[in-house]
């Protein structure tokens, strides 16, 4: 276990956040410290240590951050501009950070060399860290299942799923799987300038996806596949979708339908002893939120 008793979670109320806070009240007793923009709808557990605030806000990330001995990074952000600035408050203070990155990153190319832009911005703030000396652990995480919930109101509204590359093959995340490895990271020894490269069980084409919400809802659930004309007007029309994500999104889409299919690695249970969740548990987990 670390040494000192605050751990600081950026993005506590995120998906992995989230999970990232449940987690470590489950496994010790120091104190859990979250930032959030708006601690009143938080609704996180009572002995949590919630301040205001987030990384755009360098009074309160200083305030955040004075007394934690490690930091759970999460970047929201679409590029590294503000990277150097963060950094540099988390090493005057912390000893360790465990780092959210991409598993769009590449190894052995700069920042700059990337192929993508989630890529070159997750690329530089792994480089930053890196050279500021902190302790530290990078997380490379492929496609995230939360990802999928972008499809509920279709699916609450009819049958059949619009998008464009229906074929894309991707060995998606459960959020829980994510956060175990780095609540590893976070209370243990043993996990200094490790990249961990996150995949889970199993590889599902976006079409395949979509049958298996199917199966769990118990609905004939099936994918329509639309130009990447199409589906950019439907993307740049969902209000809750940012704009200047929709070409990202799409060139990175096209990358992995022409790249090798994704492998499956076996990193999480090596960590944590457990293997990951299928996708299928995912949406078990989440049917809910699309019925």
């Amino acid at each position: 276990m670390t040494s000192k008793n605050t751990i600081l979670i950026t993005g506590a109320t995120g998906n992995v956040g989230r999970q990232v806070v449940s987690q470590l009240l489950a496994v010790r007793s120091g104190t859990v410290r979250a930032l959030t923009r708006i601690p009143a709808g938080a609704a996180l557990p009572g002995q949590v240590d919630v301040r205001q605030g987030d990384l755009s806000n360098p009074v309160a990330l200083e305030a955040a951050v004075t007394g934690a001995d490690v930091v759970f990074l999460m970047w929201p952000f679409h590029s590294a501009e503000p990277a150097a600035a963060i950094v540099d408050t988390i090493k005057r203070h912390a000893r360790r950070v465990v780092f959210l990155s991409s598993g769009a990153v590449r190894d052995g190319l700069f920042p700059d060399q990337q192929h993508h832009l989630v890529g070159r911005s997750h690329a530089r703030v792994e480089q930053l860290i890196e050279q500021s000396g902190l302790a530290r652990t990078h997380l490379r995480p492929s496609t995230f299942a939360t990802n999928t919930l972008w499809w509920a109101d279709q699916i609450r509204a009819g049958d059949v799923v619009q998008g464009a590359y229906g074929a894309v093959p991707m060995a998606l995340l459960h959020e829980a799987d994510i956060a175990a490895v780095a609540v590893r990271a976070l209370t243990e020894e043993g996990h200094d300038r490790a990249v961990y490269h996150l995949t889970g069980p199993e590889v599902l084409t976006q079409a395949e996806q979509v049958q298996t919400i199917g199966r769990v809802l118990g609905r004939p659930l099936q994918w329509r596949e639309l130009s990447r004309e199409a589906a950019r007007r439907r993307l740049l029309a969902d209000g809750s979708f940012p704009d200047t994500f929709v070409e990202p999104l799409l060139d990175g889409y096209a990358d992995m339908l022409a790249a090798p299919r994704p492998t499956i690695g076996h990193t999480i249970e090596a960590v944590t002893g457990t293997p990951a969740r299928t996708y299928r548990t995912w949406v078990s987990d989440h049917a809910a939120d699309f019925r």
